[in-house]
């Protein structure tokens, strides 16, 4: 009975779905449209337009790439034979041209003379001012994000003439450019949000939620929160790769929460991509064949297993090496992900690693007898008991660490009593750090590692989440990010990795693959830093 019912439900969402879609066949007229239309089904809704909103969802941010422009974004290359972005070059988008002065303190902007908005308003200097002034001054997720690259004051943004453009830095940061290609700088058509400003939303942010003002390659023609969003395509858009406008003229984007429901609708040619699939559906689908699979892992994501740094008995550096050399790598990985990822565990080098880069494999493998010398040295040699927790969110990956942790542990002495939580009250205990062990993922927008180590490995913020308190990283994270040297750079970079294998604040476990599943004749997938589709690089073979 459980089939039947569950089939029939697959049966009356591939119903609805084929009804969003309008997929009935009607002659020829609907042939070339259904060309020129890409129909993706998504996990999560689009709950605003404003991908600013310190609630949006990763679908919400995607949405923001593809309607709103910057003035910049980074290019993309070739990696394993997939295309994924390249956060070291980056090209111009509503800026026709781009310099940084010698000394790194300036950016200078040429915008492009013929771009414009979607209402047909050319887009000017004094809108790129107000946008970023905008970004740094309102209450949105934008001005954490591009504090990050030392983007936080107006003063900083200054017109020069109708065409030129200025961002002005105190010292010269790594990541202030990579930091105007993501969706917190996005250039607002001002004068159409002012004059949805009120005294008390001097910014327009209550209109922005639920209202588009953006000159991107795609329009907002149709939004329904939590049920389906229609876009399209923006013919005078000049700021595409070459001056390309994108393929396809129509997108539409069709939720549905269930992963198995979202790769039989994909199977059947209902739709043509989806993204984030549970690793056995993946599987399945490539085992027989209709369908085309894109796996690339999260070069900028990890899931991870973390301490509770100031809390007893995880205070002390040798019990965190001893789970650390306990927990069960390889049958985690087979168990959680299928080995569908790429392994941050059981790399070769010891004194130092082989390069700066981060996330990379840590030299960490599983040695339970190594496990129990260091409880024992840590005054714990008939172990404690403890308690691990994740959430339910999370539980399809989770659920079979946790177990696996559990029974190795248990090797070792160490007690573990697993708590799934409610994912608020997951991200409570979380952020309130009231937790002994847990496990979980994170990614950061822009992978480079002092922008890791500031995020994930200081500071009493919510993203520490082993509560690492140590000096000597606090230094080398502010050393590396003015840093214009790379090969010093990449010395302090290096550091910053031992002392983590060392003291083990966390312990790095994988980066999941981003599963794209698609019609065989879509093309042009890309791996974006927002781990969401970026509908403007897709095309039909």
């Amino acid at each position: 009975m459980a089939i039947v019912r569950g089939a029939g439900r697959v049966a009356a969402v591939l119903a609805i779905v084929a009804l969003a879609f309008g997929t009935a066949p009607c002659g020829t007229a609907r042939a070339q449209t259904r060309e020129e239309t890409l129909r993706a089904v998504s996990g999560s809704t689009i709950n605003s337009l404003d991908p600013t909103l310190l609630n949006a969802t990763r679908e919400s941010i995607a949405l923001g790439m593809n309607t709103y422009d910057r003035l910049v974004t980074f290019k993309r290359k070739t990696v394993d034979g997939h295309l994924v972005f390249d956060l070291a070059h980056l090209r111009g988008e509503l800026a026709e041209s781009f310099t940084v002065s010698p000394d790194g303190l300036v950016i200078s902007f040429k915008l492009r003379p013929d771009a414009t908005f979607h209402d047909g308003t050319p887009v000017t200097v004094e809108d790129v001012k107000w946008s970023l002034d905008r970004a740094v001054l309102a209450k949105s997720g934008a001005a954490p994000q591009l504090s990050t690259g030392s983007l936080t004051r107006p003063e900083q943004f200054t017109v020069v003439d109708e065409h030129t453009f200025h961002v002005t830095l105190e010292k010269a940061d790594q990541l202030a450019l990579g930091n105007l290609a993501t969706p917190f700088a996005r250039i607002i058509n001002s004068k159409l949000a002012k004059a949805h400003a009120t005294a008390d939303d001097p910014w327009a942010d209550e209109w922005l939620k639920s209202n588009e003002a953006g000159g991107g390659a795609y329009t907002v023609d149709r939004f329904v929160p939590g049920e389906q969003l229609v876009m399209k395509r923006n013919n005078t858009w000049k700021s595409g790769e070459d001056g390309k406008l994108p393929y396809f003229k129509r997108v539409i984007v069709q939720v549905v929460p269930e992963a198995a429901t979202r790769a039989s609708i994909v199977e059947r040619g209902d739709a043509d991509i989806s993204i984030d699939l549970q690793p056995t559906d993946v599987i399945a689908l490539e085992q027989r064949g209709k369908v085309k699979v894109v796996s690339n892992p999260q070069l900028n994501a990890f899931s991870f297993f973390a301490f509770n740094g100031k809390r007893p008995p995880f205070d002390k550096v040798k019990v965190r090496q001893a789970i650390a050399a306990a927990l069960p790598y390889d049958g985690m990985f087979k168990a959680a992900l299928y080995g569908r990822g790429r392994a941050l565990f059981g790399a070769a080098w010891t004194d130092e690693p082989p390069d700066a880069s981060f996330p990379q494999p840590m030299s960490i493998h599983t040695d339970p007898v190594l496990a129990k010398q260091l409880l024992a040295e840590a005054g714990f040699p008939n172990g404690f008991k403890t308690t691990l927790i994740f959430s339910v969110g999370n539980a399809a990956i989770a659920e079979p660490v946790a177990a696996l942790t559990k029974e190795a542990l248990a090797a070792i002495g160490v007690e573990v009593e697993i708590r799934k939580l409610p994912d608020s009250q997951f991200a409570s205990v979380a952020t309130d750090k009231t937790f002994d062990m847990m496990t979980d993922g994170s990614a950061a927008y822009l992978p480079s590692t002092d922008y890791f180590f500031r995020i994930f490995f200081q500071g009493p913020t919510r993203w520490n989440f082993g509560s690492w308190d140590n000096p000597e990283i606090a230094t080398l994270t502010q050393q590396a990010r003015f840093e214009p040297d790379m090969s010093v750079y990449a010395k302090l970079a290096k550091r910053m990795i031992v002392l983590a294998e060392q003291q083990v604040p966390l312990v790095m476990l994988w980066q999941p693959n981003q599963e794209a599943v698609m019609a065989r004749n879509i093309d042009g997938f890309t791996y974006w830093f927002h781990r969401q589709i970026d509908y403007r690089d897709l095309y039909r073979q």
